[in-house]
């Protein structure tokens, strides 16, 4: 007499299948409790159903599936960014990131060129600036002491422009691109950007005074997360 046999995994497992199992692991215990509960979300007759298509024994029924994503779909979507954090992450952990080299126009005010218009010259890379987009440097001394002439300043991009008053930001609006400590305004969709160098002067006033900005009017807000100061030799 034959003996029972144990049952053998499926030759061919089905893309849905895997998605599934993918799904399972990294959603249990945070969109359901255990196999019980996902089979009766699912309505299977027995947790085994599950534990059937997890350990590949068995396909998962595309309807079945379908419910599964349907019904889990906040935990799927909540999952997915997070997977896409961590791997950009550490692909800037390895990589480094963009620096441009744009330089200051001659004015009185400090406007950068486009960066849009510039080519990476290479990758920053080191512990703290992970979560940052992209560096680039400082030309002229309107934010000195913190700062300097030729240092480079790791950025991240504050996309829901939410401003931490007191904070260093590179801004771009209208056609400026600069450098500012940003200030709370007299009126509350206004900021002042602020200049760190208040000793030079022209005449007795303010080479770097400080002046409003309308919330509204800029178009790209980044904060200085970290800064390399170039060596002296």
């Amino acid at each position: 007499m034959d003996d029972a046999l144990k049952p053998n995994k499926i030759k061919t497992i089905r893309p849905e299948t895997l998605e599934f199992i993918i799904l399972y692991t990294q959603l249990k215990g945070k969109a359901f409790a255990g196999n019980a509960q996902l089979a009766e979300a699912l309505g299977f007759n027995s947790p085994s159903s599950i534990t059937e298509i997890v350990k590949s024994r068995q396909n998962i029924d595309p309807d079945k599936f379908r419910i599964f994503k349907e019904k889990y779909k906040e935990f799927i979507s909540c999952e997915h960014k997070i997977i896409n954090k961590e791997k950009n992450t550490e692909n800037k952990t390895k990589e480094g990131i963009p620096m441009y080299e744009i330089i200051a126009t001659a004015s009185g005010v400090e406007v950068y060129n486009d960066i849009n218009d510039s080519q990476p010259v290479g990758r920053m890379n080191f512990p703290g600036i992970e979560d940052c987009d992209f560096a680039l440097p400082v030309w002229g001394h309107s934010m000195y002491p913190y700062l300097e002439n030729g240092c480079w300043v790791a950025l991240k991009i504050i996309h829901d422009k939410k401003i931490l008053p007191g904070e260093v930001y590179y801004i771009e609006w209208g056609d400026y691109r600069m450098y500012k400590r940003l200030l709370a305004g007299d009126k509350p969709d206004e900021v002042i950007a602020h200049s760190d160098n208040t000793t030079e002067m022209v005449g007795n006033r303010l080479k770097y005074a400080p002046f409003p900005i309308n919330v509204a009017d800029i178009k790209k807000l980044c904060l200085v997360k970290d800064i390399h100061k170039k060596h002296n030799h």
